[in-house]
């Protein structure tokens, strides 16, 4: 029957060679970083993400504006092969009216299958063209997300490899500190057996 004896490798013992010493440390350096470490770098990476999103929302928000608009072409039909519930997007001249300009028609992108006449929102840039509109606060929140879970992924899976190159060596180490051991040891067992 095999039996682990738990924290060999910190109490004073003839078997345990320095190797032995350094793994224990490292495990529990792995230990804290990836309870601790990796959890604060995507904490850390989904702050800064967040940030940077919503500075570039509030900027998009200030740099576009919302127009209600009539088509004046027909939008290509869209496909019903299509597995998703979103419609793509097509580019089709639009009109709307703005005060103290009149009648106002630039391209803009709308949904598949809208007919001329249609009404629909666009978001015109400062120059009247038709842009996509400013993330949503949903976007920003699911980037920042998806940031800071790539991130502290990245962490985790960085200190794992150290930890298995760290492992490797030190079992080099071992085995080159038992074979010292053993070629002195090894002429007395000999004699004794002979």
């Amino acid at each position: 029957m095999r039996t682990r004896v738990r924290g060999w490798r910190w109490r004073c013992n003839p078997l345990r060679r320095r190797s032995d010493v350094i793994e224990a440390w490292t495990a529990l350096l792995v230990a804290v970083l990836l309870c601790v470490g990796a959890p604060l770098a995507g904490v850390a990476a989904g702050w800064w993400a967040y940030g940077n999103a919503r500075t570039a929302q509030v900027t998009e928000r200030a740099q576009r504006h919302e127009v209600a608009a009539v088509l004046v072409e027909d939008a290509p039909a869209g496909s019903s092969a299509t597995q998703t519930s979103r419609q793509p997007l097509y580019d089709v001249k639009v009109r709307w009216t703005e005060p103290g300009k009149g009648a106002v028609t630039t391209v803009a992108r709308v949904p598949a299958g809208m007919r001329a006449g249609d009404r629909t929102d666009v978001w015109l840039d400062a120059r009247n063209r038709g842009v996509d509109p400013p993330p949503t606060d949903t976007v920003v929140w699911q980037h920042a997300a998806t940031t800071g879970v790539w991130a502290a992924a990245g962490v985790a899976g960085a200190v794992l490899v150290a930890r298995a190159v760290t492992r490797r060596v030190a079992q080099r180490h071992r085995m080159a500190e038992w074979e010292a051991e053993w070629a002195r040891t090894g002429p007395e067992w000999r004699r004794r057996t002979a």
